[in-house]
């Protein structure tokens, strides 16, 4: 079950959502409950047989969290921290990286081992470092929670459960304690339902029509030359951006129909003037956790340059593997801790660039970084770059050749895509209009402004996006 889909939206959501406010008028406790019941009943919809899996490391965590967060001193409590981090570093490796490991170990020493082929349990990235940030909080005495009821709904409250926002413990564990939250506040559910919309909107209207174009070019990149690899790629970048941001903002506003807030995952990054201001404005939670308990207690910035720079590309490393397990998804993750470094480097020998070409320059990096993200292969990868530097030729699509009067029809290319060049064009143009100059969700959400035109706003969003569920897609975070 996903948020885009006719069960979600017409008969889960409804059910849960009256009655965790009719069971919170009768006995909180009912309500907590019950929320927690249709969290694991959401996440088990798709696969029963990794319900158990996190049932059992919610319930591990859980209990070591609860016996770290008493100050007992002793010399236990360090050898329980890394063991409950090795547990759930363990868990992820095997589920997520098996076979990746084998098929190296293979190539490299000539072996033949077996693959397995697991499937990846949804979500076990992101509730993995949740619990793990969980738990380092708790040797640090900085927990001061420990109902199970506030703790598995933490893990995994289905707003936020299947592909984050990757959520805080001081952030949601007080909401779920509040007394406030069980009561029915109309703001909330304007706001709520206003995000959501937008949200599917954006996954359905945008990111799922970009995601055709980018998955045929994708899949034909021996044929892609200049102008194709361009709308290929960019159709990418767009899909990427419309889907993920899409999830999070129905995830927010999922959160708060049950008076709940999430934190802000995204905040208009590809209008970032640099590298490190992507990464302040794209998949913040996850920025936020690789600062605050990788880089921070490696030593951060306190040791000089030089340390520096290594522990900028220890925690990209770190968020490359965490995407995926692959080498496409390690040299992204290098690109963009080099750039990082580059970026650090060049704002401490004094150097400055206009606003504008900074933004070309940290659009086009990224951009071009997605490349080896998208890829299945380092060789696609390299094929499709080949392609968007001329390599390939410079062929012009013939839904163009209007354009250019009496051109040499061995110039035009019929581009590998179900639409025409022009509509290629023009919603190529619509899509990055809207990312680098419209507000974002959440400035919108926050509006003052309550009134009937926005409510015939959410209406039409909401009333075209369903009228698109025809072709329920998945959201491409659930992959990682």
């Amino acid at each position: 079950m996903i948020f885009n889909s006719f069960e979600f939206i017409f008969l889960f959501l409804p059910i849960v959502w009256i009655l965790y406010y009719v069971l919170g008028r009768i006995h909180i406790p009912f309500a907590k409950t019950w929320l927690l019941v249709a969290s694991l009943f959401f996440y088990g919809y798709w696969n029963p047989a990794y319900l158990p899996l996190i049932l059992i490391s919610m319930l591990l965590n859980y209990a070591i969290g609860a016996f770290l967060g008493r100050d007992r001193g002793g010399v236990y409590r360090r050898g329980i921290l890394t063991a409950g981090i090795l547990f759930n570093v363990l868990l992820l490796g095997y589920y997520k990286y098996y076979d990746f490991f084998v098929e190296n170990i293979n190539v490299v020493f000539g072996e033949d081992l077996v693959l397995k082929n697991i499937l990846l349990p949804l979500a076990i990235s992101f509730y993995t470092f949740q619990q793990i940030a969980y738990l380092v909080d708790s040797y640090r005495l900085e927990t001061k929670e420990y109902n199970f009821l506030n703790y598995g709904l933490f893990v995994s409250f289905f707003p936020q459960l299947i592909a984050g926002p990757i959520v805080h413990h001081r952030q949601v564990m007080s909401q779920f304690s509040s007394k406030d939250s069980y009561r029915i506040v109309y703001e909330n559910i304007s706001k709520g339902l206003l995000i959501f919309a937008i949200g599917l909107f954006k996954k359905v209207a945008i990111a799922d029509q970009f995601a055709e174009w980018a998955n045929q070019g994708y899949g034909n990149v021996g044929s892609l030359t200049f102008v194709d690899s361009w709308f290929t790629t960019l159709s990418y970048t767009l899909q990427l951006y419309f889907d993920f941001s899409g999830y999070s903002d129905m995830a927010i506003g999922l959160a708060l129909l049950f008076n709940i807030r999430l934190p802000l995952n995204f905040n208009s990054p590809y209008k970032a003037l640099d590298i490190q201001d992507f990464w302040r404005r794209w998949h913040i939670t996850l920025s936020h956790f690789l600062t605050t308990y990788i880089y921070i207690p490696l030593g951060g910035n306190r040791k000089g340059p030089a340390r520096t720079y290594l522990h900028i590309l220890i925690i990209f490393f770190i968020s490359g593997i965490w995407h995926g397990a692959g080498w496409t998804f390690l040299i992204w993750g290098a690109l963009h801790g080099f750039a990082s470094v580059i970026c650090r480097w060049w704002k401490r020998a004094g150097y400055r660039m206009n606003n504008v070409s900074a933004w070309i320059v940290t659009f086009l990096f990224v951009h071009l970084a997605w490349v080896f993200f998208r890829a299945l292969t380092l060789a696609d990868a390299l094929t499709v770059l080949k392609a968007m530097f001329g390599f390939n030729g410079f062929y012009l699509p013939s839904g163009l050749a209007s354009l250019v009067p009496s051109i040499d029809e061995s110039w035009l290319l019929k581009l590998p895509f179900s639409a025409s060049s022009i509509e290629v064009v023009l919603t190529l143009a619509i899509g990055l209009a809207l990312a680098f100059f419209a507000k974002n969700s959440v400035e919108i959400m926050e509006q003052k402004q309550r009134n009937t035109r926005m409510a015939v706003f959410i209406a039409v969003l909401l009333f075209y996006s369903v009228m698109q569920l025809q072709q329920v897609s998945e959201f491409l975070y659930f992959n990682f």
